[in-house]
């Protein structure tokens, strides 16, 4: 049997994030709810990847994540959405035990810092967040995501390493259907699967929902598709919905293993 899924609850400690850049000031309350609302982990970002986002320093950025690893740490298991090997150091010093790259190991500085992190996040990312929507190109994108992300994954050092297609992350709306369509796919690879779908902008393409927070249903119904596809980690803004959600599946998934 499978084990129970883990909700990842998305702390931007950000100004500018797509969904809720500045709401939630140093995210150290917006993290506490999303742990009493039953997330598994806690993911902080302290720089933007929304597109066309402008990147920021390495201090700004650590002076943003701080507060919130260093209220958590203790007591949750925190991770750094970070793609600088400075502030992933800087983060698992501080208690963080995840690092979630978005750039996938680009930085070959990033990969012996994974060494000290009890799991990595690899991510499947062209570009920066300024350029990577004009990098849409490909052949076969489930066949040339895979493929690079096991040979990124391959790199990190952590015991642990995870992989994750990067929906929105240089793709059209039409190849992110495709990957989650196919993310079975990727739960045939060597690595556990996260998925990172929550209110992107994909579901307005579909469903006419330019405001993010009006993107839920169309959250839930992602991370559905891929928990049955065998998907096992999902990042999300709404913890509460999808851990209901994915307890009930596990739930029902459990009941069948238990017939006589």
């Amino acid at each position: 049997m499978r084990s129970r899924p883990v909700v990842m609850g998305i702390v931007n400690a950000t100004p500018d994030s797509f969904s809720d850049g500045g709401l939630y000031g140093d995210g150290v309350a917006h993290a506490a709810s999303l742990i009493e609302a039953g997330a598994d982990w806690i993911d902080v970002g302290g720089e933007s990847t929304r597109p066309g986002a402008v990147p920021v320093d390495g201090e700004e950025e650590w002076r943003r994540v701080r507060p919130v690893i260093e209220a958590f740490s203790k007591d949750a298991i925190v991770s750094i959405d970070t793609s600088k090997p400075t502030v992933a150091a800087r983060a698992l010093r501080a208690g963080a035990r995840i690092i979630n790259d978005v750039t996938g190991l680009q930085n070959p500085d990033m990969i012996p810092v994974t060494a000290d992190a009890d799991a990595t996040i690899v991510m499947h990312m062209r570009g920066t967040p300024r350029t990577m929507q004009s990098m849409t190109e490909y052949r076969d994108p489930v066949s040339e995501v895979l493929e690079w992300l096991t040979t990124q994954a391959a790199l990190a050092r952590s015991e642990t390493v995870w992989i994750d297609p990067g929906i929105g992350f240089a793709k059209t709306a039409k190849q992110s259907l495709l990957l989650l369509a196919h993310i079975s796919s990727f739960v045939d690879s060597p690595f556990p699967v996260l998925v990172g779908a929550s209110r992107k902008s994909f579901i307005h393409h579909l469903t006419d929902a330019p405001n993010p927070s009006d993107r839920i249903g169309g959250s839930l119904a992602a991370v559905a598709q891929t928990y049955a596809a065998g998907a096992q980690a999902f990042r999300v803004h709404d913890v509460r919905e999808t851990r209901q959600l994915l307890d009930l599946l596990y739930a029902i998934d459990s009941a069948a293993d238990e017939r006589p």
